[in-house]
């Protein structure tokens, strides 16, 4: 199933975005159908996730993070006035979308974005694999994940880590039914690249992990 085209019922979890979406694609200086299409969406979707009648999932916050160039925690709304170095365990609480929860594990405004996450086990071949710029690592802290780096899969274990080049199509999903929980950790470029989201199956409306 491609995650681009499930319904996202993130309902009260996830606060709305609607304002910072348009806001930022505002900023940007691009038209709904340019941003749509550096992000891989349709223009119909995006209007709809700016009109607020459709929440997007933390795989698609991902993408449009890259896309225009900030995080997640901005596109959220979540602006501390001072940036503190220091993450303290009972921050800023869990979010959950589309079966995908995560937690902040680094400050805003920084090169590099730091989640902790909690993947849910795998759909299929009709997840979602990415392609954008930049580096991504994880490190896996229960349950097994599976990895697919291009044509390679590997299946990671409690204390196993990866680190990569984000160009290399990627995607991942939990092996078993429990789903796995990872360290995340991803760097923030912008670029005309950025965003670009390759669905498994045939569709023009995906979006991201």
């Amino acid at each position: 199933m491609n995650p681009g085209l499930a319904p996202e019922e993130a309902g009260d979890e996830l606060p709305a975005v609607a304002p910072q979406l348009r806001d930022l694609r505002r900023r940007a200086g691009l038209t709904l159908e340019a941003a749509a299409a550096r992000a891989r969406l349709s223009p119909a979707h995006l209007s709809r996730l700016e009109t607020g009648r459709r929440q997007p999932s933390l795989p698609l916050l991902l993408a449009l993070a890259r896309t225009y160039g900030t995080t997640v925690s901005e596109l959220l709304g979540e602006s501390p006035a001072v940036a503190d170095p220091i993450v303290r365990a009972g921050g800023p609480g869990a979010r959950e979308a589309d079966g995908w929860t995560y937690w902040q594990a680094g400050g805003s405004g920084r090169g590099m974005q730091a989640l902790r996450v909690h993947v849910p086990q795998g759909r299929g071949p009709g997840e979602l694999v990415r392609v954008h710029p930049g580096e991504e690592w994880l490190y896996v802290l229960g349950g097994r994940l599976r990895l697919h780096l291009g044509e390679a899969e590997h299946l990671l274990e409690p204390g196993d880590s990866a680190h990569f080049d984000s160009l290399t199509p990627h995607r991942i999903a939990g092996a078993d039914a429990g789903g796995a929980d990872l360290l995340f950790v991803h760097t923030l470029l912008q670029s005309s690249l950025a965003g670009l989201c390759l669905g498994g199956g045939a569709t023009t409306t995906t979006h991201h992990r």
